[in-house]
Formats: structure tokens, sequence, C-alpha cells
């Protein structure tokens, strides 16, 4: 799950700027975390406390009000209402991976993924978006290599992941729905030599960057098993103490450190 705090934090700056390229600085001042990362460990809160997805994202919100929201989910996070709002959009897949570590088998992964995401999004592709991320997590964690991973997605969800990050970046345009950035973000997993180039190679398609490093990561933490000291020394700079208390407990319960 550090994995995709990580991507999200390192991409948050480079959100509009759309940049071409894997050559910039992790970390500056301007780095900070977003909604990717509150609702993420919003996600792991709730699965570490056994609370209800719903109250504990609302919560979330409640506690950090500006961290970058769509204003769809702020109507929905403010209304008494809590039924989904059909989104399609990437922030089911961007908040998922506590999930993909959480659960020991894919049946349970895919089954959470879905309640993580239907909450909200419950439109088929914002389902599908939150499942494929959560499935690659859980598969890359067993040991599955990226062939197996490739092979699972493509059948079970039909995402094309035959593409190369080279061939995908001249031509990419930020979207931030899922069927348009979710395949790409796992692409740029399956192409990356180790976590760090494989958020490199998610900022560089120029697209939503902080979600795509996001869930880029938190793939590329369960497959390479480590991430740097010195991302992840930054990383606990930037979150505040409570939600790095939270990251931290759900990490040491479900050895996602």
């Amino acid at each position: 799950m550090i994995g995709a705090i990580a991507g999200d934090i390192i991409g948050s700056r480079f959100e509009r700027a759309h940049i071409k390229t894997t050559e910039f600085l992790l970390f500056n001042p301007d780095s900070v975390f977003t909604d990717d990362t509150v609702l993420t460990v919003a996600l792991a809160d709730s699965i570490y406390a056994g609370s209800p997805y719903v109250e504990k994202l609302k919560e979330y919100y409640y506690k950090y009000p500006h961290a970058g929201y769509g204003h769809l989910f702020k109507n929905w996070a403010r209304s008494k209402d809590s039924k989904p709002y059909e989104s399609y959009g990437n922030g089911s897949a961007m908040r998922v991976s506590p999930v993909g570590f959480a659960f020991n088998t894919i049946e349970e992964v895919l089954d959470h993924a879905r309640q993580s995401a239907e909450v909200t999004h419950n439109h088929p592709e914002g389902i599908k978006g939150a499942q494929a991320t959560a499935a690659c997590i859980f598969l890359a964690r067993i040991g599955k290599s990226k062939d197996e991973i490739r092979e699972y997605v493509e059948t079970t969800f039909h995402y094309d992941l035959r593409r190369t990050t080279d061939e995908i970046r001249p031509s990419y345009k930020a979207t931030g729905a899922c069927e348009g950035s979710v395949p790409e973000s796992i692409i740029c997993f399956l192409d990356s030599t180790d976590f760090e180039h494989s958020i490199r190679l998610a900022v560089s398609l120029g697209g939503d960057a902080d979600t795509m490093a996001c869930i880029a990561g938190g793939i590329a933490q369960a497959f390479y098993k480590e991430i740097p000291l010195m991302i992840k020394e930054n990383v606990y700079k930037i979150l505040d103490e409570p939600l790095g208390i939270i990251v931290n407990k759900f990490c040491k319960k479900f050895r996602c450190e």
C-alpha cells in the first residue's frame, strides 16, 4: 500500500504538467499527498477496523476536505444519501491497493474490490478498474510472473496490455476514466525494471499522473517486494501523523511494509 501512496505523492506535482519524460526529481517542496492517498488510507482503516467502506470514505473526506477530490465524490461525501453515482472514473482503482494486500484468495480480492468501488463507482467500468488493479496486486503478491499477471487481466477484464509505454506515450491524452488509464497504469508496471522505474513510467505518459503512479506503484510494491528507503522516508515525512499511524498498523498486520 505504501507503494501506491508513494506514487500519488511523486505524481502529485505533475497532475496537470503532462510531462513526457522519465527524467525528473522524485520529490520537491511541491510534492504532497492528495485524495488518492487519503482514500487509500480510508479503505485500509476500514479493512483494519472492520468498518463499512462507505463510513470510512465519508469520515476521511471530512478529516481532509481539501485533498483534491472530484466534484461528484465531494457531493456524495457531503450528502446524507449514500447512494452511488455510477462513476466510471479511476478513483475506484486509485484507492483499492489495501484490498490486494489484505485478502488471501482471488475470489475475496475481487469481491472486496467490487464492494470498495461500488459505494461510489457502480458503473461496470469503475468496478472493473478496481478489480483489475486489486487482482494485479494480489497476483504479484503471491509470486505470479508478469506474463501470468498480463494473461489473467487480459482474459478476465479484456484490457489490452500488449502495448508498451513507448508506444502509448506520444499520443496519450489525460483522462480520468478507468478504461483509458487503468490498463496504461498496469502496462507501466509490466514495462518496469524496479519500483522506482514503474513510477517514472506512469508519470511519463503525461496523463493523470498522481493516480496512474498510484495504481502502478501499488502493483510494483507487491511484485518487487521492496521500495527504496529514500522513497519510503520521504513519503513518511510528507504524510501527516494520523495517516502514517494507520499505514503502519495496516502494513504490520498484513505484511506489506
